[in-house]
């Protein structure tokens, strides 16, 4: 959902900057298209990073033992993504 929406974003600014030739009294729409642009860029490369980065699960399991006392087990899962390991 990230990457489409820094796609929109950017190519929302991209029109205000080079396709719309309005003068507005108040508002600059040059500057608001090149923020747009900026902030589809930024929001595309986080969507990228966010999909590449790893995934991992951890399970703990604690079991107590009146003896010896407490025993923990912890599992650690990662997995990237790729199917060649």
């Amino acid at each position: 959902m990230s990457i489409g929406a820094g796609i929109a974003l950017f190519v929302i600014g991209a029109i205000l900057v080079f396709a719309v030739d309005v003068d507005v009294q108040y508002v600059d729409l040059d500057m608001i298209g090149y923020i747009l642009m900026g902030a589809g860029a930024v929001i595309f490369v986080i969507g990228i990073i966010l999909l590449a980065r790893r995934r991992s699960t951890e399970s703990v399991t604690r079991t107590v033992d009146p003896a010896a006392g407490e025993r923990v087990t912890r599992t650690e899962t990662s997995t990237s993504g790729d199917s060649t390991v």
